[in-house]
C-alpha cells in the first residue's frame, strides 16, 4: 500500500538517506505530545488532525499499530518505498520523530465507514474471510485479522481503509510499483487477484469494523 501520504511537499530530500539505515527500534516507545506539531502543520493537509482521512486518495492513520506507521516513514525516508510526496517530506524526520507520529496516529480513535457498493460485499467477504482456493488466494483474515485489526509489527489494520486507497495498493503491489512487503508477500498474492476481486475485497474492508 502507499500508505501514509501525509506530508505536503516541499521540504528537501536528504541525501544523506540511505536503505541501509535501519530502522526506529520497534519497542522503542514514541511521545504522542512532541509529534502535534509536525501533525497540526504538515500531516493534518491529508490525513486530518485525528488521523481519520476524509480523501480516500490517502490512507486512513487512525488506529495503526505504531511499527507498521514507523517502517513506513523509515522506507519512504530511504526509498525502499517510492513515494513522490512522501519521500521529500519524510526525509526530514528524525528517527524520534517517526516513532512520535507513529504514536500519535495508533492513539486516535478510527471512524468506522460504510461500504457503498453492496454488490461487492458479499464477494469481498469471501474472498478476505476464505481467499480463493482455486486461484491460490490465501484468505486476507488468516494475516490482517478477522476484524481487519491487523498484527501489530507484521501486518497493518486494514478495517475502515478506504476502499480507493486499499485498491490502489493492490494494483501498486501487482505491478512492483511497490515492493516494500519484506518477503514480497502481497506482491505474489495481488497477481493472483482479478480486478474484480480487488474491488470487492476493497469495498469489504472499507466497512469492515
Amino acid at each position: 500500500m502507499k500508505l501514509l501520504a501525509m506530508f505536503a511537499a516541499g521540504l528537501l530530500f536528504a541525501a544523506s538517506a540511505s536503505a541501509n539505515t535501519p530502522a526506529p527500534t520497534p519497542s522503542a516507545k514514541g511521545d504522542p505530545a512532541k509529534a502535534q506539531k509536525i501533525v497540526s502543520d504538515v500531516c493534518a493537509a491529508c490525513h486530518t488532525t485525528d488521523g481519520n482521512s476524509t480523501n480516500p486518495t490517502y490512507p486512513a492513520l487512525a488506529g495503526q499499530s505504531p511499527e507498521y506507521v514507523a517502517k513506513q516513514l523509515h522506507e519512504f525516508k530511504v526509498g525502499i518505498r517510492k513515494n513522490a510526496t512522501m519521500a521529500p517530506n519524510a526525509a526530514k524526520l528524525s528517527d524520534e520523530d517517526m516513532l512520535n507520529l507513529a504514536a500519535y496516529f495508533s492513539a486516535q480513535q478510527p471512524k468506522p465507514r460504510m461500504a457503498k457498493d453492496i454488490s461487492l460485499i458479499a464477494e469481498g467477504q469471501k474472498i478476505y474471510k476464505g481467499g480463493n482456493a482455486g486461484s491460490g488466494v490465501p484468505a486476507c483474515a488468516s494475516c490482517h485479522g478477522p476484524t481487519g485489526a491487523g498484527i501489530p509489527v507484521q501486518f497493518p489494520r486494514l478495517a475502515g481503509q478506504h476502499d480507493k486507497y486499499v485498491l490502489s495498493q493492490l494494483k501498486n503491489f501487482r505491478s512492483g510499483d511497490r515492493t516494500n512487503d519484506g518477503g514480497k508477500m502481497m506482491e505474489v498474492i495481488a497477481r493472483k487477484l482479478t480486478d474484480q476481486e480487488m474491488k470487492a475485497v476493497a469495498e469489504y474492508v472499507n466497512g469492515l469494523r
